[in-house]
């Protein structure tokens, strides 16, 4: 019997099943396909990500080093506020090459993983669960100690043992072309319903374009419009969407199983973006949970929540300000435009000695 089944292994399911591996669990991880496959996140995250990888990472992943962000309230063509910070604000990455990175990272310390292998029941019991599972070999029933979900926003996991579901989900589009694009600046659109677009350029891997907003017909529509004659007017390459899930439920673990990542809708409300969030309460999950000690699932409802519920709480008030009238957002954007000293993944660095330097600096 396994300690740890995790389901899932993209950033958070490989972080914990490193971090689980680490501290002398038996666990094995499943990939329902090829890791990393099919892309459906963008690659644009914050410098605290060189922290959970592994010698070299950032000379074979890093695509391009951004300084700031250019805020629009209409199209491509129209004036912006600048926000920016003379360093390295955020990173943009190799995508898959991360996700695949940090899985080997992951078996480098004691974690079977396995690609190709579909979840297709979690069955929990009083002592175990088993999880079923269809590979190249056929259909399996393997039986763990305690079951990890990091299986994204429509989880398996979550599901077959009747966790509550996220507080909403939205549908995001990502599109690629090969133009590029060395710039320092990403370009964000506040023009989408309840939601936004962007552009992020991505040096000689080309340029993303990307939006999200609540599902509907019409999502494919507006991205269409983006890429399209009265938007970039570029042509993509090559295009992925899935599901944003936004806002935690009350509970994310059950008797012998928990969620991690955006199964748990450990996100950003403001950008939908979760892998840092996802992967810092995986180090929690590793950290407080044993897998012999069901009654440890409380300590790490409490431990990732204290970390992260005051920044995802102040998240849902910056993404209210999307949906503002537009004369009130251009008058917010040019009053706040200039140098920043906030941190991409952390609304309460609003208030840091930094910023408020920086935004008294030029009042």
């Amino acid at each position: 019997m396994y300690d740890f089944v995790v389901v899932g292994v993209g950033p958070a399911g490989a972080r914990f099943s490193r971090r689980a591996a680490e501290a002398g669990y038996d666990v094995l991880a499943f990939e329902q396909g090829r890791l990393g496959e099919p892309l459906a996140c963008s690659g644009h995250v914050s410098g605290d990500i060189w922290q959970y990888a592994g010698e070299g990472a950032r000379d074979d992943l890093l695509q391009n080093e951004v300084y700031g962000a250019r805020f629009h309230v209409e199209g491509p063509e129209s004036d912006f506020e600048d926000f920016y910070k003379t360093e390295v604000v955020s990173n943009v990455i190799d995508r898959v090459g991360l996700d695949r990175h940090l899985a080997e990272l992951a078996r480098e310390a004691g974690a079977e993983v396995r690609e190709d292998h579909t979840v297709t029941n979690v069955d929990e019991g009083d002592d175990s669960v088993t999880v079923t599972v269809r590979g190249p070999d056929g259909v399996a029933d393997v039986e763990a100690k305690m079951v990890a979900g990091c299986d994204g926003p429509t989880s398996r996991v979550r599901r077959d043992l009747d966790l509550p579901e996220p507080d909403e989900l939205l549908h995001g589009v990502l599109g690629f072309s090969d133009e590029e694009d060395h710039g320092d600046r990403v370009d964000v659109h506040l023009t989408m319903p309840e939601f936004f677009a962007w552009r992020i350029p991505r040096g000689d891997a080309g340029v993303e374009y990307g939006l999200a907003a609540s599902p509907g017909p019409d999502v494919n529509e507006l991205f269409d419009d983006l890429v399209g004659p009265a938007g970039y007017d570029v042509d993509v390459t090559k295009r992925c969407s899935g599901l944003i899930p936004v806002g935690p439920a009350d509970s994310v673990t059950s008797h012998r199983g928990f969620l991690v990542g955006d199964a748990a809708a450990q996100t950003k409300p403001f950008t939908g973006g979760g892998i840092l969030y996802g992967m810092r309460s995986a180090d929690h999950a590793a950290r407080e949970i044993e897998p012999d000690r069901p009654g440890t699932l409380g300590a790490y409802e409490a431990a990732w929540r204290d970390e992260l519920a005051t920044e995802i709480r102040l998240g849902h008030w910056i993404r209210r300000a999307y949906s503002l009238p537009e004369p009130v957002q251009r008058l917010g954007l040019k009053a706040f435009s200039g140098e920043i000293g906030v941190h991409m993944d952390r609304p309460t660095s609003v208030f840091s000695r930094e910023h408020l330097a920086s935004w008294l600096g030029r009042s």
